[in-house]
């Protein structure tokens, strides 16, 4: 049990990173949405989702390959110095064709009106691409309280410098206050341009990353040695179009929402406006990726470690089994709350009209992330190419019942396949996974767990309370009964209770 202490220690260590940053970062939806009508940020939205499609191709499966290759420390150096290397390489070359083309990106995504936009995320891109690498080392050298302290110092800066740009230097335009300062403020502030203000802020603070992380880049030396490089590619690329097919499979929607949704299909709304709505209440499931992306970040380097170790599958199966109850015990909370959070967070009433979607989305987050999970096999046993096709058969999933659906029943139709196609990558990766390294996982408990939250939050959906006041305690209520039936059934299996 030590082991999964340790696994649920670094969990955490990297949760708060994650968890407080988002939390940070919600602040900004609600300035964002307070500010701007959905139309005028709709162009952020969706670039940020390009932007996720293309770190794809930035990364190109080399975190992965460093833990892979890396794991002795007498070979990390010698790896670090080449997978470094060659992630500044490609970074700098699509980011610099990116720069120059961005006219014509800016017309491919119909937003022409955007090309500065497109630059800004060319830039940030490259950097996002480079410091992946040295942030892959703090994890893989077990320093998760510098990565934590330099992702929350990021997010921060980022959140100082939107309401330096969108409150103080708004306000003092107007002449509302510090008038003096007005001149300077006037020559780096255009109001007409405000919502750019949010990406320009993004820039800033991931420049500053080369600040923050100079000792990673201090003792970097630009190699590239083909000979060593090979093994690593090979390794890597059937991982890069898994990523494409996963990440594709989780940013279709925002990224293809332009193309598919018929204009004027919600009465009195333009499809910006739709666009924006959706990117907008598509924040609200993002709570359960960051469960997920904390647990990844711990649980990488520590598949890898236990891969060997013939003791291994039946931690694996506890571990998934956790990670279940924890996310189908979010779904809950986040499901009965929605009205409480979109009051927070989505401050103009136009945004709740696309609330729907969340439970959806969130269903897709869940299984996605038991895939991830079940996904250690093939990346242990070297068989990548299984991950490579579940992940594009997902992605096809989400592409083909996102034509058939959104058409139909609008964005709605975006979270449909998305939570549809998550769900038949687990199903088949299980069905693989038993084949080549079978791991004793508890499946009747997934499912009662998963069932029963979905019928919680299918029964609540009909029972509308409009008084916050009285449905906040009454969704409380209902979610610490079902915390509490949950603690029941699983309280002989919970280490700290057996040894009392």
């Amino acid at each position: 049990m030590s082991v999964l202490k340790k696994l649920a220690s670094e969990t955490a260590i990297y949760g708060i990173s994650t968890m407080l940053g988002r939390f940070l970062n919600y602040l900004l939806v609600a300035l964002h949405t307070k500010l701007f009508e959905p139309e005028q940020i709709a162009a952020q939205g969706q670039l940020y989702a390009y932007a996720g499609l293309g770190m794809v191709l930035y990364t190109f499966g080399m975190e992965t390959a460093f833990f892979r290759f890396a794991r002795q420390e007498t070979d990390r150096k010698a790896y670090y110095n080449l997978i470094l290397s060659a992630v500044i390489i490609i970074s700098v070359f699509f980011s610099g064709l990116l720069f120059l083309f961005a006219g014509p990106a800016a017309e491919f995504i119909k937003y022409p009106e955007s090309v500065s936009l497109v630059r800004m995320f060319a830039v940030i891109m490259a950097i996002d691409g480079i410091v992946s690498i040295p942030f892959a080392r703090l994890r893989l050298e077990g320093k998760g309280k510098k990565f934590v302290v330099v992702r929350v110092a990021n997010i921060a800066i980022n959140i100082f410098l939107n309401l330096f740009f969108l409150v103080v230097c708004r306000d003092i335009h107007a002449g509302k206050y510090l008038t003096f300062l007005q001149p300077a403020i006037d020559a780096i502030y255009d109001p007409l341009r405000a919502p750019d203000y949010i990406v320009m802020a993004n820039l800033v603070a991931n420049v500053l990353f080369f600040v923050m992380l100079r000792k990673e880049f201090a003792d970097f030396k630009f190699v590239f040695n083909k000979t060593l490089f090979r093994p690593v590619w090979i390794y890597a690329y059937p991982i890069m179009i898994m990523n494409a097919g996963g990440v594709l499979n989780m940013l279709f929607d925002r990224a293809f929402i332009q193309f598919l949704l018929p204009e004027n299909f919600y009465p009195g709304r333009t499809s910006k406006q739709a666009i924006g709505i959706y990117v907008q209440c598509y924040k609200l499931s993002i709570f359960m990726n960051l469960a997920i992306q904390s647990f990844k970040y711990a649980a990488e380097p520590f598949f890898f470690s236990k891969g060997e170790d013939k003791s291994a599958p039946p931690v694996f199966a506890k571990v998934t089994k956790y990670f279940i109850i924890i996310c189908v015990l979010m779904w809950v909370g986040i499901c009965l709350n929605l009205d409480l959070l979109a009051a927070l967070f989505l401050k103009q009433k136009i945004y709740h009209e696309g609330l729907p979607v969340v439970p959806w989305l969130l269903a897709g987050y869940l299984f996605l992330g038991v895939y991830y999970n079940l996904a250690t096999w093939f990346k242990l046993t070297d068989k990548t190419e299984y991950g490579t096709w579940l992940t594009l058969m997902g992605a096809g999933i989400t592409i083909a019942t996102s034509f058939i659906l959104v058409p139909q029943i609008g964005y709605l139709g975006f979270a449909i396949a998305f939570a549809a196609s998550s769900f038949i990558m687990v199903a088949l990766c299980y069905y693989f996974g038993q084949k080549y390294y079978p791991v004793p996982y508890d499946v009747l408990s997934a499912v009662g767990y998963i069932g029963i939250g979905g019928l919680v939050i299918t029964a609540s959906a009909f029972i509308k309370i409009p008084d916050l006041y009285i449905a906040v305690p009454v969704h409380m209520l209902i979610l610490a009964i079902f915390a509490v039936v949950v603690f029941l059934i699983e309280r002989k299996n919970i280490p700290f209770l057996n040894r009392r």
